[in-house]
Parts: C-alpha cells; structure tokens; sequence
C-alpha cells in the first residue's frame, strides 16, 4: 500500500515535470498544458521544476525547450505527453534511460480507436523500467493545492465579438475528488462545480486505463486528507474484486458516489468506441455497489447533487423525516419523494405534536398551520417561526433527517431565514436538506447562500428528498458495519464542529441515535 501511495504520488506532488509537446502555438494542447504549469509556477502554487520537450522549439514562454527529456540535466519526476501516438512509443524509452517515474500520456489514437499493439508496447516499456502510466487518451490530474494542471482547455474564450468568456473554469479548493474514465464528462464537472461555488481537492482522468486504474486511484485518494467524498464516474470496471476490497475499506471512512454509463446496450456499444470499456451487467454493478456501501447516482444531476450533500452534512442515523414547509405543495412532493425512497414520513408522535399545538395557542405559529408531518407554517412563515419549528424537531429523537423547503415568496419572509436555519443546524449532527423553487435573483441567493453556511439547497422538493434518502442509505450502510459512530466523529473533525459542540454532549446524542 505504502508503494502504491508513493508511486501515485508523482502524478499529484512531482518535484519535476516535462512537457513532452509543449508548444508556442496557442491552439495546441501542449501549449494549453505547459502555460497552465507556468502560470502556477509563476503564482508558487506549482513548486517542481519544469521543461519543455520540443525539438522543433527553442524556447517556449521563456522556457528553454529541450530535443529530447535525455537532454535535460536535471532528473524528472513526471511526464506529460501530448504528441502524436506514433511517437509515443520512443518517448517512453527515453524516459525509461531518464529514470522517470510517472508519465501522463494525454495523447489519443491508441486502444480506443484499435489500436491495442500500439498501446502495449509503450506498457511493455514503462513496466520493465516501472514507470507508472495515467492514460492514454486521458486529461490527466488537477490538483488545486499543488498546481499540478494538465487540463489541455483553456480557461476563457474569445468569441467572434472580441468579448472573452470563461469556458473551462478551474474550481477552488475543496473536498471533493473527481475520478472519471471520460475525460470530457470531468471537464463539466469541473465547469458545473465552479457554477455552484463548490471546490475540489483533486481531479483524475485515467481515459483506457492503461496502467493505472480506479482502483489503485480510491485506494490514494483514501489516504488524502483534503478528499472528504469521491465522485467516480466509469464505464467499465475491470478490477471486479480488487475494487470492491479498496472500495470497502474507503467507504467506512468517505462516501463514494458513482455515476455508472453504458447500461444499455447502446450505452455499452458507445463506451467501448469512447474509451474501449468492455460494460458488464448492469444488474451486477448494481449488486456491487450496494455491497460495498457505493451509492449509485442514475443521472448526471444526482451525481453533483449526492456529492454536495455528502460534503456539507453527517448521514442520518435512521430512516424517519421531518419535513416543515411555508407550502403545501412542494410539502406533499417532498413526502411522496421520500416514501418512494424508502424514507419513513410518519405521523409525528403526540408527544411532538403538543408542543406544535402550544406554539399556536402562543401564536408563536399560526392557528391553521399543519403539523403532523409536514409541519406547514403556510404563507404566514417568518424567519422566527421556521427557526422555532425546525429547532424542534432537531430536538425530537424520533426524527432522523430534516427537510427543509423555505419557499422566498411569502412576503412576511425575510432573507435571513437561512443564516437562522444554518446556524441552528451547526448545533446538531442530525442532517438537514433544504429547498427554495425558482430560477430568478432570489431563489439563486437562497440556495446559494444555504450552500456556502453548510446546508445543501437544491431547485425542487424531489432533488431534497433524493439527497436524505443517499445520506439515510450510508448511515444505514455505517451502522451495519459497526462504524458510524467513527464516521461522523471524523465528519466533526473535518467541519471544525467540536468548538461548537461539546465531545460528551456528542456522544450522548449519537448513542441516542443508534
């Protein structure tokens, strides 16, 4: 294990890289690579030393370019290639005299086009001098801490009218990894995870898989402390049983959600022309995932939904939720929601019910609110009632999750309703989703504001209910396995929550809960 961390570790951390490829000429990728290495370098995030390899340079952003990577006097770590397939071949024995030690090979035109000779070549060099290979046909690795870029996008555009857009946006830091056979389906993520504010620790292309795999990937990133959950997208797991001993080891300690393709047969044909994955049963990686405490996302918006969930709160000790609304409406798609995921939206206890009935005998609540589960404060909610409602129901032991669907439109709601519910949560370790509909200027504040205080917000009341169901499935997947208690101690750790809650008073709570 101490080797396979050791040996991955050049592709994140490398003390030296050559660009094998890289260019003056802005359109090319090299050119995208090298200056994205350069711009770090420039800003001391990237600290390694850096080449160019071009014989057909000299010098490259005022960087000498070498012929060859045996032409440079210094040692090097890591490669990133990004020639033509045909010349691959040669450059690996050159890195292989070089004593190199990873190499990205960014370059296409290998097995997933056929070309299978070709690529096993250039294994069969990098094996006998124990270079580890990312790719081929890949993007490589982004790292936000340490300025390894190898992202051949630029990060703006110019359009016709001479106006400069942001095109393939880099996200800021975080704790969210991205693991992606598909290349171009990693460079949305990235495009769709800067959009909604939510940083990433490291991003990983592998592309034919070549050399190194997922597998191999989960086991790193399980020892990375900045990674707190995986996104991991695949087409095709060959390691079946490899995979699943990591994966089990990584989810007792960090959610791995997944979007799996190709589960047609269509899907399947289009993934072996994509990247040469060979797709097995659906049904199988179903099975799979399951045993191994993955969560399955079936589509690309649960997939970022799941992972902003897990990132922002604790899993639910249970499977019972409180939903409290302003809106009938949403209320009742949020209930069908979750029962339709095996979530328990049961009739509140008499004992909590009483204590709903005296905030209306105190009109603390209206008279007409509904309170047996959902609690639906109406049209009439202010941010005083929301926060009074929501904190009992983090009090009542018989509710495991809370949904919460603040709909802006009511005019006796004010804005700070969600600083009032987002502090509250950071009380408890009981988890909380919540809900604003709409698309204009004040819905997006909502959401976005709930986001950055720690409470996932999502468009609707299915996207809600969707997400407490994935954290009551892992809390139920943690329990099982006699390690929840440890999780959500580390998810406390990671929050910076034990200055806000006392380590007995946690104990107590989580005991009670299990």
């Amino acid at each position: 294990m101490e080797s396979t961390i050791k040996q991955m570790n050049s592709f994140f951390q490398p003390k030296s890289v050559a660009v094998i490829g890289a260019s003056k000429r802005i359109n090319k990728a090299g050119h995208v690579i090298f200056k994205n290495f350069v711009e770090n370098k420039r800003r001391e995030v990237f600290k390694g030393e850096l080449y160019a390899v071009n014989p057909n340079e000299k010098y490259v952003l005022n960087y000498e370019s070498y012929p060859s990577p045996l032409k440079i006097v210094g040692d090097v770590e890591l490669i990133v290639i990004v020639i033509p397939a045909q010349a691959v071949p040669q450059v690996m024995k050159d890195a292989a005299k070089k004593g190199v030690k990873a190499a990205v090979i960014v370059s296409s035109g290998f097995s997933e086009i056929g070309n299978k000779k070709l690529e096993d070549e250039v294994v069969a060099t990098a094996k006998k001098a124990k270079i580890r290979i990312l790719g081929p046909n890949c993007l490589g690795v982004y790292d936000t801490e340490t300025g390894v870029d190898m992202l051949f996008l630029p990060e703006t555009k110019i359009l016709t009218t001479g106006d400069v857009m942001v095109a393939t946006p880099r996200p800021m830091s975080g704790n969210l990894a991205i693991v992606t056979q598909s290349g171009a389906f990693g460079v949305s993520a990235l495009d769709y995870l800067t959009g909604l504010q939510i940083g990433i620790s490291k991003f990983v292309s592998f592309g034919n898989k070549c050399d190194v795999n997922e597998t191999e990937t989960l086991q790193y990133l399980l020892h990375d402390e900045r990674t707190w959950v995986l996104l991991l997208y695949a087409e095709a797991i060959e390691t079946g049983r490899e995979f699943m001993k990591i994966a089990k080891e990584v989810t007792k300690e960090k959610p791995i959600i997944a979007l799996k393709s190709g589960r047609s047969q269509a899907g399947a044909r289009a993934a072996a022309s994509h990247t040469g994955a060979i797709a097995g049963s659906d049904k199988i990686y179903d099975a799979a995932f399951a045993q191994v405490g993955i969560i399955r996302a079936q589509n690309m918006e649960e997939f970022f939904d799941l992972g902003k969930a897990f990132v922002l709160q604790p899993p639910a000790a249970g499977k019972h939720v409180g939903i409290v609304t302003d809106a009938g409406g949403p209320g009742v798609m949020a209930v069908d929601e979750c029962e339709w995921r095996g979530l328990k939206v049961s009739r509140f206890s008499d004992e909590l019910i009483r204590k709903f009935e005296k905030l209306k005998e105190t009109r603390k609540i209206p008279k007409f609110a509904t309170n047996s589960n959902p609690v639906d404060i109406t049209g009439s909610a202010s941010s005083e009632m929301f926060e009074i409602v929501t904190k009992i129901l983090f009090d009542a032991p018989e509710i495991d999750g809370i949904i919460f669907l603040g709909m802006h439109h009511t005019p006796t709601l004010q804005e700070d309703f969600v600083d009032r519910i987002a502090n509250l949560a950071r009380k408890y370790l009981k988890p909380i989703v919540a809900c604003d509909v709409g698309e204009t200027e004040m819905a997006l504040y909502v959401r976005s504001r709930f986001d950055r205080l720690g409470v996932p917000c999502y468009g609707s009341p299915e996207d809600a209910a969707r997400s407490m169901a994935a954290l009551a499935s892992y809390g139920d997947y943690l329990k099982k396995h006699s390690c929840f208690e440890d999780y959500v101690k580390l998810f406390m750790e990671r929050h910076g929550l034990k200055s806000v809650m006392r380590e007995d008073k946690l104990l107590v709570e989580l005991r009670r809960r299990l």
